[in-house]
């Protein structure tokens, strides 16, 4: 009786799996669905959104566009998906800055957090801290004495204020107690042109935006805000084993609105997550400097939480520099 109940259960729970399954795999998907972004094309995160746009119209059958929402710092993108209306004809392609939205401007129509359903996190891309080999310092911990003992001569450039590049400095200058100013550009490239030209002291951002720079030697990269050292394509000590203790990264992901019907957020993350496993998709995002990962919608909203705590104090510090 004991091995027929077993056997009973084992087979009711195997029944409900493959109705689950068969139930997501079944839904209705919308004749197109509209991926939405806050980048201009070109851009990481248009380039990654274009990679999964193409493989998800292959995999689901139906197409799925592309759509450049530029403009407000990210607002304008933000609020198409959270407002859409929630049939899957509508999601978001996002990095962390997304959800830093609620900090930097009130009284949003949507909520950064709670208006947004996790799909997963396909990548992250962790900051380095790059000086020009004119600066000086040849390490990290060179570079936190230098901004010690001159209070206030030490900038570092970002690509404007609340962008990931700004946070990512503010962050080190908190964990490592030291003074540095934020100068925001139009761009990365500008700033990157004037670290070149010895014009700017340092810059917080991904390997991807310095690399060439760094190869010839004209850029140092002194620290990457990482739990483990870069070996390649050029090695780059941690942060933590300078003593600072210092972790930063943007993810790279997609959210729908929030009240989406389960069984469609289950098939878009599903087939998102398997997107992120072929090796040719891994191959483009690592050619963008970003390391792949596979996060799960529950794993996503856990990260999300986390970084959002994490950075609490210093995104309100940058709101409330912002506002004065």
């Amino acid at each position: 009786m004991r091995i027929a109940a077993l056997a009973l259960a084992a087979g009711l729970a195997a029944g409900a799996l493959t109705q689950n399954s068969a139930s997501a795999q079944s839904v209705a998907l919308p004749s197109t669905v509209r991926v939405v972004l806050s980048q201009s094309p070109g851009t990481t995160l248009d380039l990654i959104t274009r990679i999964y746009a193409e493989r998800l119209t292959v995999r689901l059958g139906v197409p799925f566009v592309v759509v450049n929402r530029l403009g407000a710092g990210g607002v304008i993108a933000a609020q198409d998906v959270a407002l859409a209306t929630p049939d899957g004809a509508t999601i978001g392609a996002a990095n962390s800055g997304q959800t830093f939205l609620g900090f930097l401007y009130k009284n949003l129509p949507f909520d950064p957090i709670n208006d947004f359903a996790p799909l997963g996190i396909v990548g992250v891309a962790e900051a380095v801290v790059t000086v020009p080999a004119s600066l000086g310092p040849r390490s990290l911990a060179d570079f936190v004495n230098l901004a010690r003992q001159k209070p206030g001569a030490i900038n570092y450039n970002s690509a404007g204020i609340g962008t990931a590049t700004h946070i990512a400095g503010a962050y080190f200058a908190q964990q490592a107690k030291i003074p540095l100013t934020n100068v925001s550009y139009k761009s990365g490239a500008e700033g990157i042109a004037d670290m070149l030209a010895g014009r700017m002291e340092s810059v917080f951002a991904p390997l991807a935006f310095t690399l060439s720079w760094v190869k010839e030697g004209k850029l140092l990269a002194l620290a990457v805000g990482s739990s483990t050292p870069y070996t390649e394509p050029t090695p780059v000590p941690t942060a933590k084993s300078a003593g600072v203790d210092y972790e930063y990264s943007t993810w790279y992901g997609f959210l729908a609105p929030a009240r989406t019907p389960k069984p469609l957020l289950d098939r878009y993350s599903a087939a998102i997550a398997e997107i992120s496993k072929e090796p040719e998709v891994r191959a483009l995002i690592t050619a963008q400097g970003i390391t792949t990962r596979v996060q799960s919608p529950d794993e996503m909203a856990g990260h999300i939480r986390a970084e959002i705590t994490r950075l609490r104090p210093v995104l309100e510090s940058i709101a409330l520099a912002d506002k004065n």
